[in-house]
């Protein structure tokens, strides 16, 4: 796993129950992550996967409910963001560690203008006036390469096409200097064209910015442009672990590689590879490998419960057959 010596973020043997159909259901299980100062870590997986309620944990925004559950730790610097009282995790919310969701128009609220949600949320972090707030609000609207940003600020959310309701919510994440950004599917509601410059705008602000970025996504592609290591989840925990570089040319679990053998190829073949079936219930997972019934070197050692296995050099896997994976045997 990875060292903790530069960690900004730890997750530890991160656990969350939830209620659905009067049921208890374990959605996240026994996850364990590391976002490092100054990278972008993606954390990559099927709808379902867990990827999402993970960034929601960090941020508080499940596990306090009626019937909810949550377990682990999850480590700010020397701080237990699962200990804090509610009024704390609120000024850290938005503050030293912001979000941004994948649909802009969920996010901001159609009623108010674009500068009144900038500006409030600010004044939520920062004892400032509203003049200095809304000087501010121009200064990451253009750091976010909105035109004429200061005009910008009496615009309402329809009046900005997508790509730019979704600078709109990075310039919000970005106001009150967050060391950490989470960005949840950012680009997965945008024209491709306008998703290369959404990606693009993220890489210079956070090379720019010296953010750590927890980039949450189900496109390999994406990852393999912006990010420097990869969390490969499945049916709620993590299932890989390692560089980018590393485990698009050795994936060493046989999910991460039937992932990106669907990828689109360069090399002119317009086949594409698939993973059979689908993933388990959480309500009603295998007894052993969670990959084991879609998986293709499945052997009966398999329906005993793989742990986590350090590989050295900040790798990992939940498989037993690594070995043979790092061979490229696949039977």
């Amino acid at each position: 796993m990875t060292a903790h010596g530069d960690a900004i973020l730890t997750i530890e043997n991160l656990s969350l129950t939830l209620p659905v159909e009067r049921r208890a259901v374990r959605v996240l299980d026994d996850v364990s992550l590391t976002l490092n100062r100054g990278e972008t870590l993606g954390v990559v997986g099927e709808s379902g996967s867990g990827k999402s309620m993970t960034a929601l944990s960090v941020m508080g925004l499940v596990g306090r409910g009626r019937g909810q559950q949550i377990s682990g730790s999850i480590r700010y610097r020397d701080r237990e963001l699962l200990d804090l009282p509610g009024a704390d995790l609120r000024e850290l919310r938005g503050g030293r560690i912001a979000m941004i969701f994948q649909e802009p128009m969920t996010s901001l609220d159609p009623s108010f203008t674009i500068g009144t949600q900038i500006v409030d949320g600010i004044r939520a972090h920062r004892p400032v006036s509203r003049r200095e707030a809304e000087l501010r609000a121009v200064e990451v609207l253009d750091l976010v390469r909105i035109p004429n940003a200061r005009a910008r600020l009496s615009s309402y959310p329809h009046e900005f096409s997508g790509g730019m309701r979704q600078r709109v919510l990075i310039a919000m994440a970005l106001a009150n200097d967050p060391e950490i950004l989470i960005a949840d599917e950012p680009t997965t509601a945008l024209d491709v064209s306008i998703q290369a410059q959404i990606l693009d705008l993220l890489a210079s602000l956070q090379a720019d910015l010296g953010l750590s970025v927890l980039f949450i996504t189900h496109n390999m592609g994406v990852v393999a442009e912006i990010c420097d290591r990869m969390a490969v989840m499945y049916s709620g925990h993590v299932v890989e672990e390692g560089s980018t570089e590393e485990l698009f040319a050795q994936p060493r679990h046989p999910y991460t590689r039937g992932l990106l053998a669907s990828m689109p190829r360069l090399d002119g073949s317009d086949r594409l590879e698939w993973i059979p079936g689908s993933p388990p219930d959480p309500a009603n997972r295998p007894p052993g490998c969670r990959f084991a019934p879609r998986c293709s070197l499945h052997i009966a050692e398999c329906d005993t419960p793989p742990p986590l296995v350090a590989l050295g050099g900040g790798r990992a896997t939940r498989c037993i057959r690594h070995r043979e994976l790092a061979k490229g045997e696949r039977s």
